[in-house]
């Protein structure tokens, strides 16, 4: 089976109220898009969601694939959620100074993965990506929805 792969972007202040619409994509991109590998950051209020989502999924669908995106893999500690199938460090990441790392590993999902769901409703890094993600989308290289 080939993997279908999906990430995740939103701002560090999302509200919880999101819930009910992440939950419709993420099983919409299970049962209708074949996606069968999620990745998410481990970050703000957004990715805290995201990942008690998957998690949920998961219960549902034991043949989906979780793991956590980890941009400072040798700088600290990191503790898989449970549920979770491992953790994801993007390649050449040991060559990114700390402040960039995020911005980097990101930027590294966006151009490794089929999907991209995101929360976006702010200026800033998050409205950054998901424009760069839209670009790559015109050229079908990657397919955006916006919750």
């Amino acid at each position: 089976m080939v993997n279908k792969t999906c990430f995740f972007i939103g701002n560090r202040h999302t509200p919880s109220h999101i819930k009910e619409c992440l939950v419709e994509a993420v099983e919409k991109h299970i049962t209708e898009y074949g996606v069968n590998v999620f990745t998410v950051g481990n970050y703000g209020a957004f990715d805290r969601l995201v990942k008690s989502v998957l998690t949920e999924a998961k219960e549902r669908h034991t043949d989906i694939e979780l793991y956590l995106l980890v941009p400072y893999a040798f700088t600290q500690k990191i503790e898989i959620p449970e549920g979770f199938d491992g953790s994801l460090y993007p390649e050449g990441m040991e060559k990114v100074p700390k402040p960039y790392a995020i911005v980097q590993a990101n930027r590294y999902m966006i151009q490794n993965s089929d999907y991209l769901i995101s929360y976006c409703h702010d200026v800033g890094n998050t409205r950054n990506f998901v424009e760069y993600a839209q670009r790559r989308e015109k050229k079908g290289l990657i397919k955006v929805t916006l919750l």
